[in-house]
C-alpha cells in the first residue's frame, strides 16, 4: 500500500469515453423512474409529464454548469473543489462551502448504498422468496465492494454494462410504446385517450403537478458522477464535455418520453399505476412483464449501488486533500484504488442495512427521509459556485471556457431560484415536511462536525486543482 494525499497522480486513468458516457446516463436512469414515478402520476394525473419536465429542466441546467466548470478545471473532487475555489476571495466561506458540499455528497451516496442494498434484496426475493433479505443485502454489498476494490476499470466495466441494460430497456420501451400508441401495433388503433378521458389532462389541478416536481427531484440525481470520475480518465476535458452533452440531450427524452407513454397506455387512476411500467407492458400484451421489469429494476438498483460506492469513496478521497477528512483515508492500493475510503462507505452501508431491519421506524427512517433534501443542497451549491467561477474565468482566463453555460447568468439564476423554490415548497407539502426537517438537521450535524474537524486536520494540501491546470490567482 502507498499513501497518496496530493493531487490525482496516484489515481489510475483507466476510464474510457464509453465508460464516461454510460456512467452519466446510468446515473440519471435509476430505480426511481421505474417504480417511484407511479406515485407522481397517481397524484398529478397525465400532467405528471409536466412535473418531470420541470425538474428535468433544472437538472439539465445543473449538468451544463458542471460541464463548464469541469472542463475548465478538471481534477479530483470536482464540485467539492469548485465550491471552495469559488469563494477563495473569502477563505472562511470557501472553507465551509467546500466542507459542506463534499460531506453532503458523501452522505447522500452512502445512504444510497444502504437503500439500494435493501431494495435489491427485495427484488431478488421475487425469485428466491425463501432466502432471508439480510443475506441477499450482504451478498450484494460484498460483491460490488470487491468490484470497486479491484480497480477503477472494473467499476467502469460493471457500470457500463449495468447502464447499457437500463438504456436499452428504455429505448425498447419507447420504441414499442410508440408503435402501440401510434396505431402501428397489430390490430390496435392509434389512441391517446387516457391523456384526457379520466378527468382531463390535469385532473387535480396545478398544485399536484408542482408537488410532483418536488418529489421527482431525487429521481434525477446521479448524473453528476461523471464529473467526479473525470479525474480517472486519460482526457478529462474531452470526456466530461461529451458525457455531459449526452446527458443533456437524452435525459428529457428518456424520462419525459417514457412517462408520456405510460400515461397514454395506462389510466392514471388505475390500480396498475402502483407498478407503472409493468402495467404498461401488460397493456401492450408483452408476456412475462413482471419478470422483465423486475430484472430491469434490479439492474438499476445494482447500478446505483455500484455508483454509490464509487462516488462516495472518490469524494472522501478528495476531502482528504484539504484536511476536511483524515488523511489516512487517502491510502491507495497498487491499482490506484482508495481502499480505506471505499471500506468506510461500505461500513456505513452495513450499519444502515442492519438498522433497516433492527430499527426501520427510527434510525433508518431518518436516513431515508434526510438524504433527498441534502441532494438539493448540493445542487444549489453547484449553481452558486458556477455563478461565481464563471465571472472569474471570464476575467482571468477566458480561454478555459471551452464549454459555456447557456444565457449566463440568467439561466443560472433561474436554476438557483427553482431549486430554492423546491426547498420552500417542501415546507408546505405535508409529505415533504419531514424530509425537509431531517435534511436541515443533517446539515446542522455537518456544521457541528465542521467545528470539530481540528481534531483530525493537519496542514491542508494546497496543490493546484489538477497537475495540468494552474490554480486561480488570488483576487
Amino acid at each position: 500500500m502507498k499513501s497518496e494525499v496530493g493531487h490525482s497522480k496516484g489515481l489510475q486513468h483507466s476510464l474510457k469515453q464509453r465508460h464516461m458516457t454510460m456512467i452519466a446516463l446510468g446515473g440519471v436512469i435509476g430505480a426511481g423512474l421505474f417504480v417511484g414515478s407511479g406515485v407522481v402520476i397517481k397524484s398529478a394525473g397525465p400532467a405528471a409529464v409536466l412535473s418531470f419536465l420541470l425538474t428535468g429542466g433544472l437538472v439539465v441546467l445543473v449538468m451544463r454548469m458542471l460541464g463548464e466548470m469541469a472542463v475548465a478545471m478538471p481534477g479530483v473532487g470536482a464540485f467539492y473543489e469548485f465550491a471552495r475555489t469559488a469563494w477563495s476571495d473569502r477563505p472562511a466561506v470557501g472553507d465551509l462551502a467546500g466542507f459542506l458540499t463534499g460531506w453532503m455528497y458523501w452522505y447522500f451516496w452512502v445512504i444510497v448504498v444502504a437503500l439500494e442494498a435493501v431494495a435489491g434484496a427485495d427484488l431478488v426475493r421475487f425469485w428466491l422468496p425463501d432466502v432471508p433479505s439480510w443475506t441477499i443485502s450482504l451478498g450484494l454489498l460484498v460483491t460490488l465492494t470487491l468490484t470497486n476494490l479491484i480497480s477503477v476499470k472494473s467499476f467502469g466495466e460493471f457500470e457500463f454494462w449495468f447502464a447499457s441494460i437500463k438504456v436499452a430497456a428504455i429505448v425498447v420501451f419507447l420504441f414499442l410504446g410508440g408503435l402501440y400508441v401510434c396505431g402501428l401495433w397489430p390490430d390496435v388503433p392509434a389512441s391517446v385517450a387516457n391523456l384526457t378521458e379520466h378527468g382531463g389532462f390535469m385532473p387535480n389541478g396545478i398544485v399536484p403537478v408542482l408537488t410532483g416536481a418536488v418529489a421527482a427531484t431525487g429521481f434525477y440525481f446521479g448524473a453528476e458522477i461523471v464529473t467526479v470520475a473525470a479525474a480517472e480518465t486519460a482526457e478529462p476535458e474531452r470526456a466530461v464535455a461529451k458525457a455531459t452533452s449526452s446527458v443533456i440531450t437524452r435525459v428529457l427524452f428518456f424520462y419525459v418520453g417514457s412517462i408520456l407513454l405510460v400515461v397514454c397506455l395506462v389510466p392514471w387512476n388505475s390500480t396498475g399505476m402502483a407498478t407503472p411500467y409493468v402495467s404498461a407492458l401488460n397493456a401492450m400484451g408483452i408476456p412475462a412483464a413482471a419478470q422483465i421489469m423486475n430484472a430491469i429494476v434490479l439492474t438499476a438498483v445494482l447500478s446505483a449501488l455500484n455508483s454509490g460506492l464509487y462516488a462516495s469513496s472518490r469524494m472522501l478521497f478528495a476531502l482528504t486533500r484539504r484536511g476536511d477528512a483524515p488523511k489516512g483515508l487517502a491510502k491507495l492500493s497498487r491499482n490506484g484504488v482508495p481502499v480505506r475510503a471505499i471500506l468506510l462507505g461500505t461500513l456505513f452501508g452495513y450499519v444502515a442495512v442492519v438498522m433497516s431491519y433492527v430499527s426501520p421506524d427510527t434510525v433508518f427512517a431518518f436516513l431515508v427521509n434526510s438524504y433527498g433534501t441534502v441532494a438539493i443542497f448540493v445542487y444549489v451549491s453547484i449553481a452558486v459556485s458556477q455563478l461565481r467561477l464563471r465571472a472569474r474565468l471570464e476575467r482571468e482566463d477566458p480561454a478555459r471556457l471551452r464549454v459555456k453555460m447557456w444565457a449566463y447568468p440568467y439561466l443560472t439564476w433561474v436554476a438557483i431560484v427553482g431549486m430554492l423554490a423546491i426547498v420552500v415548497a417542501m415546507a408546505f407539502i405535508p409529505d415533504q415536511r419531514t424530509p425537509l426537517l431531517l435534511g436541515v438537521v443533517s446539515l446542522g450535524i455537518l456544521l457541528a462536525v465542521y467545528g470539530l474537524r481540528g481534531l483530525w486536520r493537519g496542514k491542508p494540501e494546497l496543490a493546484p486543482i489538477s497537475p495540468e491546470v494552474p490554480a486561480f490567482r488570488k483576487l
